[in-house]
């Protein structure tokens, strides 16, 4: 909490998570059962208040949750989620990690106790895999040729798609 002339004011606080897009050489999208949660995901997470970025976060979530390492990402997609009961909402950030081999694929490990399977899946397949907010900031992720902005899944009109 800060003060400015005598009037006291608390700096907002967001939740920000990250979600990994990686594709295997056939084009499909990288999966996730989870443990904790009904309805499969992306590799992804919260990232840590300790100044962790964005980048960061998504890197150190997909080593934790699939034992992949990513190096290369490129954003696209912001989408705000706005508060309802029982959820925070905050900002999702998607990042497109690219094409991983087969060699690589083949070394995925999940996570112990937090996800149950992981598997590539073509587009029609993540789609009725994913939850809804998911699926649709992934529909709008990968109709949009660069970073598309979102609120609650849907695209912004007064905030167009930036090129790719």
């Amino acid at each position: 909490m800060s003060t400015s002339a005598g009037h006291a004011w608390e700096v907002p606080r967001l939740p920000v998570s990250v979600g990994a897009l990686i594709f295997d050489t056939s084009g499909r999208l990288l999966v996730l059962d989870p443990t904790y949660k009904s309805g499969w995901t992306l590799p992804g997470g919260q990232m840590e208040s300790d100044g962790e970025t964005p980048w960061d976060a998504c890197r150190r979530e997909v080593r934790e949750e699939c034992a992949l390492v990513v190096e290369h990402g490129r954003l696209r997609c912001v989408d705000f989620l706005h508060p309802r009961p029982g959820h925070d909402g905050g900002l999702r950030l998607l990042f497109d990690c690219g094409e991983i081999t087969e060699e690589a694929a083949s070394r995925i490990v999940v996570q112990a106790g937090e996800i149950a399977e992981a598997r590539f899946v073509d587009e029609e397949t993540a789609f009725r895999l994913l939850s809804g907010p998911i699926r649709r900031r992934l529909q709008a992720t990968l109709r949009s040729p660069g970073v598309i902005y979102l609120e609650d899944g849907r695209p912004v009109d007064a905030v167009p798609s930036a090129p790719a």
